[in-house]
């Protein structure tokens, strides 16, 4: 196995332990532990890490859980996240309500999307996002209430996303391409957080931001052989208006392949 596969399937143990230790409450035992790391070996310092890990995402070592839960089987069914409160609730019930019409998609179809994506098919990368933007929103929920607006962990994890459906190409197979875009999305949504104090970062964040929005704009230029609208952006990209409309401000207004006519920013 090579050093990238391991670290794929390192990020998905670490995403499926987490899953675990929430849907029991908050609890992982040491043998669960070492089941879902068994083909890794762990040295002491990993170990630590790995126990620090837990402790941010608030799940504790436990000898014995009396009470498992019924078991989860997929990211999109995590529904013991923390419910997030105030605004973040306002804006996620709407996003929600955005979301649902997505088409729904077969397990199959994911499947052959994901394959596709793999060679380089645009069309089978924007399905791909579409399917994956539920599960930002899940994963999104575990990181509420940490001093950062949900619509900036969604907008965060869906640049993540964005970006990481083109670097399919370096996974093996389908199977392995889900727990990268996990990893992604996670990483960019803790880093928001640790990051979220300091200007300098948050200043880099909205420059990715931009150029996310920016290409996105040139590609569907290029594509309908016209300026594209913020609806359109917002569609193809997962982001928020207000997202974009930030962005566009940031860029100084000079992303000319969208159409601003008739737009209040």
């Amino acid at each position: 196995m090579s050093d990238q596969d391991r670290e794929v399937l390192f990020a998905q143990r670490l995403a499926e332990l987490k899953k675990l230790g929430r849907t029991q409450g908050g609890q992982i035992t040491d043998d669960q532990i070492t089941e879902l790391f068994g083909e890794f070996v762990l040295p002491e310092e990993q170990l630590k890490l790995l126990h620090g890990y837990l402790e941010q995402n608030h799940i504790r070592r436990s000898e014995q859980i009396e009470s498992l839960p019924e078991a989860v089987d997929s990211l999109a069914e995590w529904e013991d996240s923390p419910e997030p409160e105030g605004e973040d609730r306002k804006y996620l019930d709407l996003y929600l309500k955005e979301l649902e019409e997505l088409p729904v998609y077969t397990d199959g179809q994911k499947k052959a999307y994901t394959m596709s994506a793999m060679a380089g098919d645009s069309e089978a990368r924007q399905h791909l996002i579409n399917i994956y933007l539920k599960d930002v929103v899940q994963i999104a929920k575990l990181y509420s209430n940490q001093g950062v607006l949900m619509e900036d962990l969604i907008g965060e994890g869906n640049v993540a996303l964005i970006t990481g459906v083109t670097m399919l190409d370096s996974q093996d197979s389908p199977d392995d391409c889900e727990g990268m875009l996990i990893k992604l999305v996670m990483d960019a949504m803790e880093e928001l957080i640790t990051d979220s104090g300091s200007n300098a970062e948050v200043e880099a964040k909205a420059l990715r931001r931009v150029n996310t929005v920016s290409a996105k704009a040139d590609e569907l230029f290029e594509t309908l052989g016209r300026k594209v609208t913020i609806a359109e952006l917002k569609e193809e990209t997962g982001l928020s208006e207000k997202a974009i409309r930030d962005a566009i401000r940031i860029s100084g207004f000079a992303l000319d392949s969208i159409d601003l006519s008739g737009e209040e920013l």
